[in-house]
């Protein structure tokens, strides 16, 4: 962004502004790319108790976070003239406020009420939209809204009534019957609790007993459950089944095609709740892959990655890098973290041109090559003691070898080279873990208890250890997937059942290894 143009906006920001914000029907990656950049931008997220969770850590470590419902704490829920007022004071102090509201603010919401009182009180406002759960919802069960051969046209409308019966315009059912006859779709939110009532307007109203209908509930995450019935069924199969609120109701020929047509509940990680506790940074592919299956992925990060306490001992060796035969990486990160310092200290990496790279892991390899480096050494098995077989002893007797890495790893690697014979290892901090905060802990916490956790993943003993220290060690069976043998093992000391380990240590083949454990093939461990 050019300066003049940052400047206006750092100005017109400081005035205040709320942004009335979408957050889509569930899954935390429907919001859209609008909203995420506004929950980034944000000094206080007020929330809807039907909007992910996981959305929130968008927003900055210093944003306050406030329930929609109970914005002061008190636990008593606020009507909406006090959450208007609230909106305001905060925007006229000049914070940027993000107003997070399930689906979309303008649909069977109150963001219109929020858009009129703002605009009355001469407060700057922008409306974000959001994927509504009137669309999202059939879409996710499998039920097209429209169909050349069976839905031309759809209608959305609430089975809720307004506080006030003066306020609220009757429903027209004998049209909206007549609609779904002539080939419409009717959807219909908030009607859950009066399903039977509503569907028995429309079979007064002249609508078919025998119109296929659907209901579906908790739409678009690892708890959605759809019924599928007819207009005349479906409420009493509801009550079978214990399906309630949050739920969409889907009226029309349209719905017939569900069993056709579905798709996300047929998908091999659908109803799995996944938590991912990888370092933020890393864990945004891995978890696209889990979501990509049909996961429902809580990313729960346990480990960020940090400057070392001390770069001396680094520095020592970056200023003797023509020194060293060998120079070996065992993580992404840890490549990272020294090209970053070479930089910053001035050197040229060509001052490395003797020393020939290894790598623990395709990961690490890969990141290496991202420098144009080439890679002379990776094991088979992408573990420490494998890394001497891949070298090859001769090649390592009489040899230096740096290894810069994390500042508290096993001493394993270089205690090996050390046996093999070389001449020298230098093992420098190039990085540190350490535990993050992470606004989620009390959820995460819950759900394990609750049994609400399908599966944990880890990568890397730190992510099992300070997940323990954020969370707790299991008090009932938690199943978990761990990358290789040393975090299974820490794993499994910590109260875990290891039921995933892949053949490789890769990200991606633990991701492979977690869909064969659900799908029920063999090989996953």
């Amino acid at each position: 962004m050019p300066a003049a143009l940052a400047r206006w906006w750092a100005m017109r920001e400081r005035r205040g502004k709320v942004y009335l914000v979408g957050a889509g029907p569930g899954a935390s990656d429907l919001i859209t790319m609008r909203g995420a950049e506004c929950l980034r931008r944000a000094d206080t997220v007020i929330y809807d108790y039907l909007a992910n969770p996981d959305l929130l850590r968008l927003a900055p470590a210093k944003a306050a976070l406030l329930p929609a419902g109970d914005i002061r704490g008190s636990g008593r829920r606020i009507d909406q003239d006090a959450l208007n007022q609230v909106l305001i004071a905060r925007a006229r102090r000049g914070e940027t406020v993000v107003r997070l509201k399930g689906g979309d603010p303008f649909i069977f919401g109150r963001g219109g009420e929020e858009a009129e009182a703002l605009a009355h009180a001469g407060v700057a406002f922008e409306v974000v939209p959001g994927v509504t759960s009137a669309i999202a919802a059939p879409t996710y069960a499998g039920i097209p809204l429209t169909h050349r051969r069976y839905g031309s046209f759809v209608a959305f409308l609430t089975g809720h009534r307004g506080s006030s019966k003066k306020s609220s315009a009757p429903v027209p059912w004998k049209e909206l019957a007549a609609a779904a006859k002539r080939g419409g779709t009717l959807v219909l939110l908030m009607a859950s609790e009066r399903m039977r009532d509503v569907l028995g307007e429309l079979v007064k109203a002249g609508l078919a007993s025998r119109t296929p209908a659907a209901a579906i509930q908790w739409a678009t995450t690892a708890s959605q459950r759809t019924v599928r019935a007819t207009l005349a069924t479906l409420a009493a199969r509801c009550e079978r089944e214990k399906l309630g609120a949050p739920a969409v109701i889907v009226v029309g020929e349209c719905a017939g095609l569900r069993d056709q047509v579905k798709w996300f509940e047929a998908m091999p990680l659908f109803g799995k709740r996944i938590v991912v506790t990888r370092a933020r940074d890393a864990a945004s592919g891995f978890a696209a892959d889990l979501r990509a299956l049909g996961a429902d992925v809580i990313e729960f990060p346990t480990i960020e990655f940090a400057p070392p306490t001390s770069y001396a001992a680094l520095d020592r060796a970056i200023a003797r890098l023509g020194k060293f035969d060998w120079v070996i990486f065992t993580s992404a990160t840890g490549v990272d973290a020294f090209i970053a310092r070479v930089k910053r200290l001035g050197h040229d990496i060509r001052e490395m041109s003797r020393a020939s790279i290894g790598a623990i892991g395709p990961a690490t390899a890969e990141r290496v090559r991202a420098y144009a480096l080439r890679v002379a050494a990776m094991p088979e098995e992408y573990r420490a003691e494998a890394i001497v077989p891949a070298i090859g002893r001769r090649r390592i007797r009489g040899t230096r070898i740096l290894i810069p890495r994390a500042q508290v790893a096993r001493e394993a690697l270089p205690e090996i080279l050390r046996g093999a014979g070389a001449r020298e290892v230098a093992v420098v901090h190039a990085y540190r873990t350490v535990r993050p905060k992470v606004a989620a802990a009390d959820r995460v916490r819950e759900m394990a208890a609750a049994g609400e956790i399908d599966l944990v993943t880890f990568t890397s003993s730190s992510t099992v250890t300070n997940f323990c220290a954020m969370v707790g060690e299991p008090t009932r069976p938690i199943k978990a997937a761990a990358i290789g043998p040393i975090t299974a093992q820490t794993a499994e000391k910590k109260g875990f059942e290891v039921v995933v380990r892949p053949m490789r240590y890769t990200v991606p083949a633990l991701a492979a290894a977690i869909c064969d454990y659900f799908s029920g093939r063999a090989g996953a461990s």
